[in-house]
């Protein structure tokens, strides 16, 4: 059990991080319209031209469910995500020391899973849980700098990512996650991190040439930003990623309100017209029930025809657009790793408990049977 909780105890990290980036538009109680699924349904006769998978994330704390996520990942994928979400060891990296036990056991964890004939995007996160500074370090403190650019930033933050890829080979690289979170959140060192993350970025190129890199960016904040003027927004983010080998696409359209049909394909739209680089979904998933958390006042209205609708519509646009990978978060509703959680973070990772194509039982939803369809071509 040690193993498993010191691989996964990054955890509330990504709860924390996608729901204070986004703003929860999304309270009303309006039924979504009806949408006939033979208008969205993905034409299963052609032959698929994107990459299909899931993150490692397990449903529970149990190296059981470890392994059975990992036997899904490579049935139902031809690829998949390790999200590295965890803290970064600054001070070993900055002062030549030993690594944390910690990270060197989670690194060799995804490591063992490495499988052979199954393509890997590896996602690296940089920024902390409030995306307006850097990832703590395992004590919990931040390195000191002047600015996010310093050298030993550069250096340490390299010396991580340069890790991370010979460990784990992968295909694709995520060099930092949701970056446009610090845009938003710190836009004094939005400069700053530009020139670090370039610097890290020409050096991991030299090294591995043939390896794509790109940073993601939140396709919520992107189409429907609530800051600053919402067309410099726009045009810095679109502009900053079309400098990329290809746009890293994190989209979870039910947090900004988008249930209908006609609503999504309006932000995949607006992505396509602004974005001229390859496009891959980093992350994605859409609720298959309705989520009401008192806490947040918040209600979300969910169905698992909804959940399928999402997804027919999500294929057809990566079918049509020559996406390069689409990655659904969560393949199992994670019901018994929720439980796991502090209180005080139950609320927050409910938010996302009803995303997957199997339910917290391991029992098919609608929309496996879709997956399962597209994947097959």
């Amino acid at each position: 059990m040690k193993s498993i909780i010191q691989t996964y105890h990054h955890i509330p990290l990504k709860i924390g991080a996608l729901f204070l980036m986004l703003t929860l538009g999304c309270t009303s109680d309006a039924e979504p319209e009806d949408m006939p699924m033979e208008d969205v349904v993905f034409d299963t006769s052609e032959a698929r031209v994107f990459q299909m998978g899931f993150t490692t994330w397990p449903f529970a704390p149990t190296q059981l469910a470890v392994d059975e996520t990992n036997a899904f990942l490579m049935a139902n994928g031809d690829i998949y995500s390790e999200h590295i979400d965890s803290e970064i060891p600054w001070s070993a990296w900055i002062n030549d020391t030993d690594l944390p036990i910690a990270f060197t056991d989670m690194v060799a964890h995804r490591t063992a899973r490495r499988t052979s004939g199954t393509r890997m995007t590896l996602s690296i996160s940089l920024l902390n849980l409030d995306r307006n500074d850097l990832m703590p370090d395992f004590d919990g403190q931040k390195p000191d700098y002047t600015a996010l650019n310093d050298e030993t930033i550069v250096e340490a933050y390299h010396k991580h990512v340069r890790y991370l890829v010979a460990q784990l080979q992968p295909e694709y690289l995520v060099i930092a996650v949701e970056v446009d979170g610090l845009l938003k959140n710190a836009p004094e060192k939005w400069a700053e991190y530009k020139l670090l993350i370039s610097n890290v970025k020409s050096r991991i190129k030299t090294e591995y040439p043939t390896l794509p890199i790109a940073e993601s960016v939140m396709l919520h904040n992107f189409y429907r930003p609530d800051y600053d003027t919402q067309q410099s927004v726009i045009d810095e983010v679109g502009n900053y990623v079309n400098t990329m080998d290809f746009a890293a696409i994190s989209f979870y359209p039910f947090l900004k309100g988008l249930q209908r049909t006609s609503e999504v394909q309006q932000a995949f739209d607006f992505l396509h017209a602004h974005v001229d680089v390859p496009i891959a979904f980093a992350e994605t998933g859409h609720l298959s029930e309705d989520l009401s958390i008192e806490g947040f006042d918040l209600f979300i209205p969910g169905t698992e025809s909804e959940q399928v609708t999402y997804m027919q519509t999500l294929f057809t646009n990566a079918q049509a657009e020559h996406y390069e990978y689409i990655i659904w978060w969560t393949h199992r509703d994670y019901d018994p790793l929720w439980e796991t959680f502090p209180e005080d973070l139950k609320d927050l990772g409910k938010i996302w408990i009803s995303t997957g194509i199997l339910n917290e039982d391991g029992v098919e939803k609608q929309a496996y049977s879709s997956w399962k369809a597209a994947f097959s071509k």
